[in-house]
């Protein structure tokens, strides 16, 4: 028989939740308050579930959520809140609790599925599910401790129509995990968008974000969707949100709190079902505290956070990610040594996820054909990665390459006395057409597929970039 625990000061609820449940077949035990409890005897009752609210008159529910885990860590728990308490219910998510269910209670049959999913859940075949999920949208999980809390606090959250943000440094893996948290989501048949909100104008992103109408503005020769109609009921990542400005910050603010918008050049209301996902590698709540951003737009923000931790607090995760990298670079025959491993282990990572890929495609494109990468062959010198408000520190990271590459041929032909001149121009040519490509992907990257703005940002002609691609010639 299943047994569960209801603990809720409102003795209508209590007297509900037990009629419900035992008309189920649960053995139900129904206490109002913290004192009642701490007086229940923990030897002798085992509960597969309990049902906490958050708001007792004599205890925090969230110090009786840690107790009960303690005691009985197997124990599914479902914190019970209303809306203004979202935020703690997902405090309570991270320290154990399986799920949440906002008061009053609109949809009695969502309330027993909840249940019954706990009861159900394979703890084992959950896990690897999720993290299934996680690698189909390009992140890796790995060992650290930290990664494993954030995946699973990020798969619980996707489940809910709550706001997001996320806050971790550049590099760090923030636009990736928002798409973990759109798969993982009942929106993951909806579209996916993000936008930078730092990389373009500010009249430009006022149309990205809401569109426009034709003759709204010099050079409006037609009309224009915005990402907010675009995604529908989808998910819309805003990156670097700190970055808008205050009138967009304004109207961000009313499309959150009314779910309406109005495209620039027009008096129509629309209206958005999109879920608001943010991401910020600077601390939003320092940031209003500086006046920079607007505190009533955090608070509709920050409904939820999630903190991704920089690669230097999950260093044992290296392995694996070099060797997601070195496979996602086309080279599964090439292995790293454990030197050079600890190597890679030994530096910290400034620039996070994005650097150490930086330095794996390098190493790869320096190879010289070996299968095995060892500590020599890895150069952590130069690469300090500037956050990347356009390509050009990508750029600057490809001279150093080339820069590299050079020295090394002038004293292997010094230590040899002999050289294959027309290998290596020949190597050349198609380290430069390899380089190309890598600076032309990362820029559309960037641009989220917008190939006229990449190749405006890399300085060439639309030509130039699709023969980059090999798409065609370039005459």
């Amino acid at each position: 028989m299943i047994h569960l625990l209801v603990v809720d000061d409102e003795k209508e609820v209590g007297t509900f939740l037990s009629r419900l449940f035992t008309m189920k077949g649960y053995l139900v035990q129904v206490v109002n308050s913290g004192k009642e409890f701490h007086e229940i005897d923990w030897n002798q009752q085992r509960f597969d579930v309990a049902m906490i609210d958050l708001k007792l008159p004599d205890c925090d529910g969230l110090s009786l959520l840690q107790h009960l885990k303690q005691l009985q860590p197997r124990c599914k728990v479902l914190i019970m809140t209303g809306y203004s308490t979202v935020k703690t219910a997902v405090d309570a998510m991270k320290l154990g609790a399986s799920d949440y269910m906002e008061k009053p209670f609109v949809d009695i049959e969502v309330l027993e599925r909840q249940i019954d999913n706990l009861l159900n859940e394979n703890e084992a075949l959950n896990q690897h599910f999720i993290h299934k999920l996680a690698e189909d949208s390009g992140l890796i999980v790995g060992e650290s401790p930290l990664m494993k809390n954030l995946i699973e606090t990020a798969f619980k959250v996707a489940q809910k129509s709550v706001n997001v943000l996320i806050e971790g440094e550049t590099g760090s893996g923030k636009e990736v995990l928002s798409r973990f948290i759109h798969i993982a989501s009942p929106r993951n048949h909806e579209p996916f968008i993000g936008i930078n909100c730092g990389a373009i104008s500010e009249s430009l992103l006022e149309s990205e974000l809401f569109g426009h109408e034709k003759g709204a503005f010099t050079g409006a020769t037609q009309l224009r969707k915005g990402f907010f109609e675009i995604a529908g009921n989808g998910t819309l990542f805003l990156d670097e949100i700190a970055d808008a400005s205050p009138a967009i910050q304004v109207k961000l603010l009313r499309v959150l709190e009314t779910r309406e918008f109005m495209r620039v050049g027009s008096s129509v209301t629309l209206r958005t079902n999109a879920r608001l996902v943010a991401a910020s590698n600077e601390n939003l709540q320092q940031a209003v505290d500086k006046n920079k951003f607007r505190e009533d737009l955090f608070y509709r923000l920050n409904v939820v956070t999630l903190d991704i931790p920089p690669l230097r607090s999950r260093k044992e995760d290296i392995p694996l990610l070099v060797r997601h990298l070195v496979e996602r670079n086309g080279h599964g025959d090439i292995s790293f040594s454990n030197e050079a491993i600890e190597k890679l282990q030994q530096y910290n990572w400034p620039g996070n996820i994005r650097e150490l890929s930086n330095v794996v495609m390098r190493t790869l494109t320096l190879a010289d054909n070996k299968s095995v990468i060892t500590a020599n062959d890895i150069s952590l010198s130069n690469s300090q990665i500037t956050p990347d408000k356009n390509v050009l520190p990508e750029i600057q990271s490809t001279e150093n390459l080339l820069e590299e590459w050079r020295k090394k041929l002038v004293a292997d032909f010094n230590e040899k006395d002999e050289l294959m001149l027309e290998e290596i121009l020949t190597e050349i040519k198609q380290l430069q057409s390899t380089i190309g490509k890598e600076l032309v992907m990362q820029a559309l990257q960037k641009t989220y597929g917008n190939r006229n703005e990449a190749a405006k940002r890399l300085q060439i002609s639309i030509r130039k970039l699709r023969y980059i691609l090999n798409e065609k010639s370039q005459t």
